[in-house]
């Protein structure tokens, strides 16, 4: 059963005539009448009395007239849905991102596309690089937030990935620490590695090469870690109270409390990250997340 004909059978049942039908549809009254007796043909009823002036619906056509009507209105919302969602002003967006990104970059993100997609349902998956990608593998995640950095860089043919931003490495050190105290006059100089040979180090793992470090490692570097915390707001806090130092992504920076100093190092030896977006390869990428791309792209200079 073509849609066609229930459409013109609809318009004939409203119009109560095959003649105002064809008109108002652009159809010869020939035409017209030609889809009305295909359409009882395929039903197997006569769905039109045929009267001296017009047409009246049987009760096959009655009938049939409530289910056309529910098929045609439903299909319409189908189209119009599928033309929103093409556009980008409805459906989902699932994102995930790591946990820095996660204390401003993405929650601003989130929000401008908000508010010029308000009808688009929007959630966030937080986890690290592995959990992420493997959500977007899943089919969890439209676009996950990853990093990578020069000397370990992002390779993977199951993905695409879009460049979002390179995020310097900070150096986090007690609001009285003697670094702070040197860098008290802006602009202040670089930190590099030399003037950290004795600094006691908070980083995420007892493995250096496993953290932040990682690169400063691979250097020659040798940093003493005196406490392992996996979440900043700790790694902060220890820092806060004169426990030592930790390095911190300008994404975190937000995260900082007042009483701990974030200073600029050496880019040469703490190389900054890069900040990509990775969705799956060979799939089309959801206006959404072309939206939300450009959404972060922005953000991220200013």
């Amino acid at each position: 059963m073509q849609t066609e004909m229930l459409e013109v059978f609809r318009e004939v049942a409203r119009q109560r005539s095959i003649t105002a039908a064809a008109a108002t549809l652009r159809y010869t009254q020939s035409a017209v009448s030609r889809q009305v007796a295909a359409l009882e043909l395929e039903v197997g009823a006569r769905l039109f009395d045929r009267l001296p002036r017009g047409v009246a619906l049987t009760g096959e056509g009655r009938c049939l007239l409530e289910h056309a009507t529910a098929v045609l209105d439903r299909l319409a919302l189908a189209r119009r849905e599928v033309t929103a969602v093409h556009a980008g002003t409805a459906g989902r967006l699932r994102v995930g991102a790591f946990a820095t990104a996660d204390a401003a970059l993405v929650p601003r993100a989130l929000a401008r596309f908000r508010a010029g997609h308000p009808d688009v349902r929007l959630s966030l998956i937080e986890g690290v690089t592995g959990r992420l990608l493997a959500a977007l593998l899943a089919g969890d995640a439209d676009v996950a937030l990853v990093t990578t950095s020069a000397d370990r860089p992002f390779d993977d043919p199951r993905f695409t990935t879009h460049h979002i931003l390179d995020e310097p490495v900070l150096l986090a050190v007690p609001r009285h620490h003697e670094l702070a105290s040197a860098a008290s006059v802006p602009p202040a100089a670089p930190v590099s590695l030399a003037a950290l040979a004795d600094e006691a180090w908070i980083a995420g793992s007892a493995t250096p090469e496993e953290t932040l470090l990682g690169p400063s490692v691979r250097l020659g570097f040798r940093p003493r870690i005196d406490f392992v915390a996996a979440e900043w707001t700790a790694k902060l806090g220890f820092v806060a109270a004169g426990l030592g130092v930790t390095l911190v992504p300008a994404l975190a920076a937000r995260a900082a409390p007042a009483d701990v100093r974030l200073l600029p190092l050496d880019p040469a030896e703490f190389p900054p990250r890069t900040v990509l977006a990775a969705t799956l390869a060979g799939r089309t990428t959801p206006a959404t997340v072309t939206g939300f791309l450009a959404v972060l792209r922005d953000l991220a200079v200013t």
